[in-house]
């Protein structure tokens, strides 16, 4: 093993991240209420070394007739996969904007103690006002207020786990359960948040879980370059892809941090002993997707109302990333595809069907291994947020297939050297 090693995460979602794989006769979309199907693709996914698996999250349920997004909460199926598996890092999604820090650190908090160790926090800002209107909102903040409440509510977190220091619970039974000398009010009073503190639970085991953040716009990265820990993109080819990495690994050097940060761009893989058995399988996928159903995903992408273009024409001009009020990854990683690509609307809706715009790769297990490797050692990526486009076959063809030829090349770990997430990360 060198000493700079892969990071492989399993975004696990529904029944994959292919719109259509509900659809095919084999899902798991009657499974998708029972916590035994998520206990076992992650049990899968940790036979594989992977570092971690991770569940986004949303708050609002239009468009239920197009496919299952969102079923059990995620910090709550996190509790139960956690006592199912033994090493794997579980990372779960939770909102800045429809949270209070006390909450938020608290259940994570727990949920680390719960896996000895393995929690990890995706922190977002949400997006849409349909998720507002859940939360007693009319609309979205905007897009400044939101990453100023991030900023503050992440802040608080991180105080109220360190309001608790590593060796204040004592369990002395002829004496003190807890030194009050070492747990520390945080009396922390700002723009959006008034919280006391200290935190109703110990010190978590990892002293705090580590935090994962997806900034894109100017006030996402600068937010990740300050707290994220690692960080998931959007990256639709390799030059993006290195745009990014490098923006991001200098701003996390100005924010005075020296440590590693790593960046896991969003990969889905078609895998199959030839390149035209692997586009078989994506064809497969491709013809279940009605299109009213892809044309609803591109409208959640681009905030536009797409039902009157024509399908067979070119994508109709855009605009520009920085007039685009919405989550501007996908939105930039899209302007790329048409600019790249000058795909028919049909054709886009297809370069979108699975994984929404994130890097693609269909092939055999060698020519997948060598866009990994080739993208890990040119400042592309340090691992891969994994997504399969459908579960659990497609994870299997992975870890099955893709991640022995990796251990051979000496770019992924056979077996895991630590039990926390912070180990398998490399981080302190």
């Amino acid at each position: 093993m060198s000493q700079r090693s892969l990071h492989l995460n399993l975004f696990l979602f529904a029944c994959g991240h292919h719109k259509a794989a509900w659809r095919a006769p084999d899902s798991c979309a009657d499974q998708l209420g029972n916590i035994a199907y998520y206990e076992s693709v992650a049990q899968m996914a940790e036979r594989g070394k992977l570092d971690a698996i991770f569940l986004a999250d949303g708050h609002s349920a239009d468009h239920i007739e197009d496919g299952p997004r969102w079923f059990l909460e995620p910090l709550t199926a996190l509790a139960a996969i956690g006592r199912a598996t033994e090493h794997i890092g579980l990372i779960g999604t939770l909102s800045s904007t429809f949270c209070t820090p006390f909450h938020a650190a608290r259940m994570l908090a727990s949920l680390d103690h719960i896996s000895r160790g393995r929690m990890g926090w995706n922190v977002v800002t949400s997006m849409f006002d349909a998720e507002a209107r859940n939360h007693g909102y009319e609309a979205m903040p905007d897009h400044a207020q939101r990453y100023a409440r991030a900023e503050e509510f992440v802040s608080v977190v991180k105080a109220l786990w360190d309001s608790w220091d590593t060796n204040a619970l004592l369990c002395d039974r002829q004496g003190p359960y807890a030194d009050p000398a070492r747990v520390h009010a945080i009396k922390h009073q700002g723009a959006y948040f008034r919280v006391d503190g200290p935190l109703t639970v110990p010190r978590p085991p990892q002293g705090r879980p580590v935090l994962f953040q997806a900034g894109a716009s100017p006030q996402g990265r600068a937010l990740a370059a300050r707290h994220a820990e690692a960080i998931y993109a959007v990256a639709h080819d390799l030059p993006a892809a290195q745009a990014y990495y490098r923006d991001i690994k200098q701003r996390v050097k100005a924010a005075g941090r020296s440590e590693p940060v790593p960046i896991l761009p969003g990969l889905v893989t078609y895998v199959a002993s030839t390149q035209a058995e692997a586009r078989a399988k994506q064809q497969a996928l491709d013809a279940l997707l009605p299109v009213q159903s892809s044309l609803r995903q591109l409208e959640g992408f681009i905030f536009q109302d797409c039902q009157g273009w024509a399908l067979d024409a070119p994508v109709p001009p855009l605009p520009a990333l920085e007039d685009f009020s919405g989550p501007k990854g996908r939105y930039a990683t899209i302007l790329r595809i048409i600019e790249t690509e000058q795909p028919t609307l049909r054709q886009l809706l297809g370069r979108l069907a699975a994984g929404g715009g994130h890097c693609t790769v269909v092939g055999t297990p060698d020519q997948i291994a060598d866009h990994i490797e080739h993208w890990f050692l040119n400042e592309g990526a340090d691992g891969f947020n994994l997504m399969p486009p459908s579960l659990p076959g497609s994870l299997d063809d992975f870890i099955e297939q893709v991640i022995p030829i990796l251990q051979d090349r000496g770019l992924f770990r056979r077996a895991y050297q630590g039990h926390t997430l912070r180990s398998h990360l490399g981080l302190g």
